[in-house]
């Protein structure tokens, strides 16, 4: 029987292999970002002097600009330095000029006083317009409180016409001053007589109403005032036409009294005139009299 055996490997024979190596995709990309990035350009200087430039919102701007805060950080310290040495050379240049400022200036005291006694002259011209004017309002205050008497006085006169006028129309209708017997009185007696028969009493009508046109003037008399010369004169003229009516009233009160029973609504009539002139005590004399 034939004996079988496997064959055997020796350890050390070396056993061959194959290595691979893998290109990774961050090789590509890592040689893009050690690329060189695009200079960035000088900020213009124009950006800065806008009137309404804003720090914030000009830094806010540059957010697509290719380059790093400190890169823009030190850009934006030359640029001042820059500045600062552009200001020094100016006032160097013109050093000159600012030292002789102060000698160009002399001399100003003079406009300057020039200009003061303008102002003074002119502050007493406008003191002296404002006293113009203060004189012309007095005046003119002064003519307003003559044309308010002066129309006042107008008015007293106008009324003292109509006072006039109104004690003449009185006295025409009282026959004050007339001679012989007068158709008014006649006929005022007939009135009393009809009144008394029991007809509508005209005669009491008559009186009241020549009682009232007193009363009138009386009133107006007072307006103008008692102490004025032209009432004063008209004094005498009113106390007879006062004094007629009274006696007028007087005369029809006794025929009215005779009358009795008949008489007694125009008895009523003549008392409500009395009181209407103020004058019961008359009329309480007259009827004591009869």
């Amino acid at each position: 029987m034939a004996h079988l055996s496997a064959p055997t490997l020796s350890p050390t024979r070396p056993v061959s292999s194959r290595s691979f190596a893998l290109v990774s995709s961050s090789s590509s990309s890592d040689t893009e970002d050690d690329a060189p990035l695009p200079f960035p350009t000088a900020l213009p200087r124009s950006d800065f002097l806008a009137p309404d430039f804003d720090p914030a919102e000009y830094l806010s701007s540059l957010a697509n600009r290719h380059q790093t805060l400190e890169d823009l950080r030190s850009d934006l310290r030359e640029r001042s330095a820059a500045i600062s040495t552009e200001l020094l050379e100016l006032v160097n240049s013109n050093y000159t000029s600012f030292l002789s400022l102060g000698d160009e200036l002399k001399g100003g005291e003079e406009r300057v006083e020039d200009v003061r006694v303008a102002l003074l002259g002119f502050r007493r011209a406008v003191e002296e317009i404002k006293g113009r004017v203060r004189d012309r309002g007095s005046e003119v205050a002064g003519l307003n409180r003559d044309l308010l008497d002066v129309r006042g006085e107008i008015e007293t006169g106008r009324k003292m016409l109509e006072l006039d006028e109104r004690i003449s129309a009185l006295e025409g209708r009282l026959a004050i001053g007339s001679i012989g017997p007068d158709s008014d009185d006649s006929d005022e007696e007939q009135e009393d007589e009809d009144e008394l028969e029991g007809a509508v009493g005209s005669s009491s009508a008559k009186l009241a109403q020549l009682a009232q046109d007193y009363i009138t003037i009386d009133d107006l008399a007072n307006n103008i005032g008692r102490e004025t010369p032209f009432v004063r004169k008209t004094e005498e003229r009113l106390t007879r036409c006062r004094n007629t009516i009274l006696l007028d009233l007087g005369a029809a009160l006794k025929e009215a009294k005779q009358a009795r029973a008949r008489g007694q609504a125009k008895l009523l009539k003549l008392m409500g005139i009395y009181s209407l002139l103020d004058a019961q005590a008359e009329a309480v004399k007259t009827l004591k009299s009869n």
